[in-house]
């Protein structure tokens, strides 16, 4: 079943070497809580938008918190998700969010907003897309 609210497992990015090359080759931006690295992808057969969530362990040492979180941001990624892969289309985007935050987990409606504003500004820097 695919439709544009679905997330399936070809839409996560999980090969070692392609998330080397995102951390290691892409470009990145801050847009608090958020640190999104982006670089243009080798496959496009699999989806037109990868993506990795990552809450790192040094900020949020319970491990309940960080699956939590990485919920919440899968969820919110999940229903914003058409917002940047229309405009990619027949391309293959590679994006990485990674939660910077620390302290208390915020709602899940202040991680939506903030997922938009990344989406928004994604697809002002991200070169090969037509918006």
């Amino acid at each position: 079943m695919t439709g544009p609210f679905t997330f399936g497992k070809k839409e996560r990015l999980s090969h070692r070497a392609d998330i080397e090359r995102l951390f290691n080759e892409g470009r990145s931006f801050s847009l608090p809580p958020f640190r999104v690295f982006y670089i243009m992808g080798t496959n496009p057969d699999a989806a037109p938008v990868r993506i990795l969530i990552a809450v790192p362990k040094k900020k949020y040492k319970r491990a309940v918190d960080r699956n939590k979180l990485k919920r919440m941001i899968r969820e919110a990624y999940r229903l914003n998700k058409a917002f940047i892969a229309e405009p990619v289309k027949s391309q293959c985007l590679h994006v990485g969010f990674v939660y910077t935050a620390q302290g208390s987990i915020p709602d899940f409606t202040e991680i939506e907003s903030k997922m938009k504003s990344c989406l928004e500004k994604l697809l002002l820097k991200y070169p090969g897309m037509d918006a």
